[in-house]
């Protein structure tokens, strides 16, 4: 089994149902959903919706020990963390991906990601060299390997970027086409800030398996 830490919206906002219905899968229950009818969006779809609908905080692991000593250990993280608001999101592209990315610098959302890869990390159990090749194959800088070796993947930390994902990498042609239908799709519902007081525990079962949301865990530290 893996687990991760994501941001994920609750599940009364209006983008949870949004963007489950555009990735074709619920994370919360599994279910398939039905998608717009847009055409090839099933298959540009198709690898983001093996992980739900998320921005990474921690990135999946395996554990190196119990899942419940991490459970622990994370339940006691978020309650050290203040809730704060996120600002509204926009799609954007990165790096050739189409991605619903903040609108404005949030420093508490840096903080909460690397606070997250760094607190935890003692239930990492280290990355095999198949998966340390698979990395490398992306061409890593130099600071991509030093947090590679250090924390088990390359863009975390100053490297971290927050994303939704939305598409797989699309051509310059096929993001021309689906970015104003995704942006139509999240209309209304991305352009207003939107309080972070949860982050969830994210499982894959097995290899190949679809991510769940395993647990929500409450951020409730005091305000700075």
């Amino acid at each position: 089994m893996r687990v991760a830490v994501y941001w994920a919206p609750e599940l009364d906002d209006p983008l949870h149902a949004a963007g489950s219905a555009w990735l074709g899968r619920d994370a919360e229950t599994a279910a398939r959903v039905a998608q717009p009818d847009i055409p090839g969006l099933a298959e540009i779809t198709s690898d983001p919706r093996g992980y739900g609908l998320h921005a990474t905080l921690k990135p999946p692991f395996r554990l190196a020990t119990s899942y419940q000593a991490f459970l622990t250990d994370a339940v006691r993280w978020a309650a050290s963390i203040a809730p704060f608001t996120l600002p509204p999101l926009s799609v954007q592209d990165l790096k050739g991906f189409l991605a619903l990315r903040e609108t404005a610098p949030c420093p508490p959302l840096h903080a909460l990601a690397d606070s997250a890869v760094a607190a935890l990390d003692q239930h990492r159990a280290p990355p095999t060299e198949e998966e340390l090749t698979r990395r490398r194959k992306a061409k890593l800088t130099p600071t991509h390997e030093a947090l590679l070796a250090r924390w088990g993947y390359p863009y975390v930390m100053e490297e971290w970027q927050f994303h939704v994902t939305l598409t797989h990498r699309l051509s310059p042609e096929e993001a021309a086409r689906i970015r104003p239908l995704a942006e139509a799709h999240f209309a209304g519902l991305v352009e207003q800030p939107r309080k972070v007081g949860t982050v969830c525990v994210f499982t894959q079962a097995a290899p190949g398996q679809p991510f769940l949301i395993a647990e929500r865990l409450v951020l409730s530290g005091p305000a700075a």
